[in-house]
């Protein structure tokens, strides 16, 4: 494989290897279980390398607020912390490792660092998140390296803004959020009120904000709109040193967790100095707004940015019959001489799960989209635990509730992805058929993206433009990828129904291609089904093309 896209798999070691399999709905630690860093063993990950993975995102590994006691570790006031686990985006300490995962709790760096190794060995690379825009509200670092200051150590809590401080305040106001915050010695108190996570610049925060959290400060005063960033503000310093520990450890990349709420000149000047040093790096910015795309790309200097609010949105939409196939078109415009810089995806933490009542109620609806999704362009692509199994989150965990989602806040284990790890054997002897035939499915389209030149380094062509009256624009969606002479006619049918199609590729096509009229071998790559084609300007291509599905023909022209 030649590794030129990246396909990432999302998991949380919490949840990847956990095996309690009578899990109780707000479960304690002890209760539930919780899978450990050292469960994820050389055979697990070369089992995923095999499926076609070439990144780990290890989600939830720093060290987050939680209502576990450990020792010599600092406990968090149980009034301020979401499920039992807690939220991984609502950091304690940037330089520690979450204990939840440790075999040995005051090993829990080095095992952090066995799993890198691992990961390494198994001919993957590894990402973990980066949060800069929030922490928890009891952050306090217990293991920064020595000189470090502490975030908020040195603050002048009687100014709302501060370009030294790391924090923003309400002087002389005590959080009051609309939750309750406890009695008696576990009564959360808190004067001056903090800034929450989301931008709540009052201490009154609602039950669906990010009460959890308190916002870090870049040197914005958001009560004027004043930039101060000469000089350079604490918190870029304090965050800097994050990073460049962190990739000294050996990691790969990070995913940075609401990038946008974060100003793109720290980005500009953290992300150059950190490449600098470890040139292999990449940085992922989660972003919701296709206007910043260019932005966070040429001055932000971000490798991939999220194209949630375009193209998951639109293969959502599609697959729930709320949205045409050729509604695809617009996502590659919005994203034109961008697409590579572009991570798409159809599971991930924060999305219901396809296979979830509220989303297609079944994994096999959206197989369509998924080739979309992995193949539209040379974007990285990423999968989310389980997805390749059809995992549908029915459970209410707790905290999380019964949402479509697989908790990030509670002890738990994920049925399916527990029935795959049999116990650390990762096979498929405890999955039912639907299972392990989706599961083969994943496993060809991943592989495929790398395998293929075409959709690995390729280009993009879409066909629907010449053929609005031979195909079903609101059910198929057609395009080719190409790369140095070579040919993917790739369609895609979001129909309950077989779709027969004349698709015309035009003479544009055979131009900006380089691909000659005549006769073509050609393979079906899903299927394996063979076929001859006869490829011009004035003949159309017959074919019928599977319900919820799809085809990628490669084409072999015949000498």
């Amino acid at each position: 494989m030649t590794h030129n896209k990246p396909i990432i798999y999302q998991l949380f070691p919490r949840l990847f290897t956990n095996t309690c399999d009578h899990c109780v709905p707000n479960g304690s630690i002890k209760q539930n279980g919780t899978g450990k860093m050292n469960d994820i063993t050389a055979p697990v990950l070369n089992k995923l390398r095999n499926l076609g993975v070439t990144h780990v995102w290890y989600t939830g590994v720093i060290r987050h607020a939680t209502k576990t006691h450990y020792r010599n570790i600092p406990d968090c006031n149980p009034y301020i912390v979401k499920g039992n686990a807690g939220s991984p985006y609502a950091i304690t300490d940037y330089y520690d490792i979450d204990p939840d995962i440790a075999v040995k709790t005051t090993h829990r760096i080095k095992e952090f660092e066995q799993l890198i190794k691992r990961t390494h060995e198994a001919g993957m690379k590894a990402i973990i998140d980066f949060v800069p825009n929030h922490v928890a509200r009891q952050y306090h670092s217990i293991t920064k390296p020595e000189g470090i200051k502490d975030l908020g150590e040195n603050d002048d809590k009687n100014l709302a803004f501060s370009p030294n401080n790391n924090f923003y305040y309400m002087p002389d106001q005590q959080f009051a959020p609309g939750i309750d915050l406890g009695q008696g010695d576990e009564f959360y108190y808190e004067k001056p009120a903090m800034a929450t996570g989301n931008d709540c610049f009052h201490p009154y925060p609602g039950i669906n904000d990010w009460y959890e959290t308190v916002k870090l400060n870049y040197g914005v005063d958001y009560a004027t709109g004043e930039k101060h960033f000469s000089p350079i503000p604490s918190t870029w310093q304090k965050m800097l040193d994050i990073l460049l520990y962190w990739a000294s450890k050996g990691i790969d990349g990070f995913r940075c967790d609401m990038a946008h709420m974060v100003p793109v000149e720290f980005w500009n000047w953290a992300l150059q100095i950190v490449k600098e040093e470890f040139p292999h790096v990449i940085f992922i910015a989660e972003l919701y707004d296709t206007g910043l795309y260019g932005l966070y790309i040429n001055e932000g200097h971000f490798d991939f940015l999220y194209d949630k609010v375009s193209l998951y949105d639109t293969l959502r939409a599609t697959t729930c019959g709320m949205a045409r196939a050729d509604a695809i078109t617009q996502c590659w415009h919005a994203v034109e001489g961008m697409s590579h810089h572009m991570l798409n995806f159809l599971e991930n933490h924060d999305e219901q799960r396809i296979a979830s009542s509220q989303f297609a109620a079944d994994a096999n609806k959206a197989l369509h989209a998924l080739v979309v999704s992995a193949t539209i362009s040379r974007a990285a692509f990423m999968i989310y635990q389980g997805q390749e199994l059809g995992e549908p989150a029915n459970d209410a965990e707790g905290f999380s509730g019964q949402d479509g989602r697989t908790t990030i806040f509670d002890y738990w284990s994920i049925p399916s992805v527990r029935r795959w790890y049999n116990n650390g054997k990762c096979d498929t002897t405890k999955l039912t058929k639907e299972e392990r035939e989706l599961r083969r499915y994943y496993k060809k389209i991943l592989q495929l993206c790398n395998s293929e030149k075409a959709i690995a380094r390729g280009e993009f062509y879409d066909l629907l433009y010449a053929n609005r009256d031979t195909i079903n624009c609101e059910k198929v969606y057609a395009y080719y990828r190409h790369y140095n002479g070579e040919h993917l006619l790739i369609l895609a049918n979001f129909s309950d129904n077989e779709e027969h199609v004349n698709v015309y590729t035009p003479q544009h096509a055979f131009d900006i291609m380089h691909l000659t009229s005549g006769a073509y071998e050609a393979c079906d790559l899903l299927t394996k089904n063979k076929m001859k084609l006869t490829i011009n300007p004035h003949t159309p291509i017959e074919l019928t093309i599977p319900k919820r599905n799809a085809m990628i023909i490669k084409l072999i022209k015949k000498t």
